[in-house]
């Protein structure tokens, strides 16, 4: 993909091709649909990310908003980012599961999970985990992690 350069999802999504938009917005609409009240949807990293803004959680490691998980059109294939499966072993158990339990490969680096179409996700696991945190509960998640 050429680097977007979208100041919002909205343009963001409506500048990918319409292959790719059909993949990506039910992801955004589940990962919207399961997300706590407290994070927000923005353009960081030049992808679609939902995080908790600065106002609320102002000191994270490179004073940028801390990040719970984000959506990407990527050269070669899509992805979503989920930092509390990263973070969370529990999380990374119940993913692992849910995709065997459907048939699916998890195709996996440490927090992103790729793929090329709508079928090689599972909605309902992914809306699970997003579900997973509140904004309070992830922050303390943070400082565990950042203490190790």
């Amino acid at each position: 993909m050429a680097v977007n350069c979208a100041e919002s999802v909205d343009q963001y999504l409506a500048d990918l091709p319409d292959e790719r938009r059909e993949i990506l917005a039910p992801v955004r609409q589940t990962i919207l649909d399961n997300l706590a009240d407290g994070f927000v949807e923005s353009m960081t990293y030049k992808m679609p990310t939902y995080e908790i803004p600065l106002s609320t959680f102002p000191k994270t490691y490179n004073k940028k908003p801390l990040m719970y998980c984000a959506l990407a059109a990527q050269k070669h294939h899509n992805a979503i980012y989920l930092c509390s499966v990263y973070s969370d072993r529990k999380l990374l158990e119940i993913l692992e599961q849910g995709y065997q339990s459907a048939g699916l490969k998890l195709n996996m680096g440490k927090s992103c999970i790729r793929f090329k179409k709508l079928a090689e996700v599972p909605l309902d696991v992914i809306g699970e985990i997003i579900a997973s945190y509140e904004v309070n509960d992830f922050i303390e998640n943070y400082h565990s992690c950042r203490k190790r």
